[in-house]
């Protein structure tokens, strides 16, 4: 179970490079929510929480995709890709 608590704290930081309000905000929250929960043990409710940061994890993959994708838009004028 720890190995996988790890890996999900691992994954979360490395997606929060791009966070829009800043690495540091990210990191610090990310922190003190697993803190929080550092002394649960019922394996049951780590499970809970372990799929609980995974939704995180889509949610905020999500989030990057939109935000690139209203990137893309702004860039190209309306009407100048044609589709065949």
């Amino acid at each position: 179970m720890r190995p996988k608590v790890i890996q999900l704290y691992k994954n979360l930081l490395y997606l929060g490079r791009d966070y829009p309000m800043g690495y540091e905000f990210f990191r610090e929250r990310l922190k003190k929510a697993f803190l929080k929960n550092k002394d649960a043990t019922d394996p049951e409710q780590i499970k809970q929480m372990i799929a609980r940061g995974e939704f995180v994890i889509k949610e905020i993959e999500a989030l990057y995709m939109l935000r690139k994708y209203r990137t893309l838009k702004k860039s190209i004028p309306l009407g100048t890709i044609r589709v065949p």
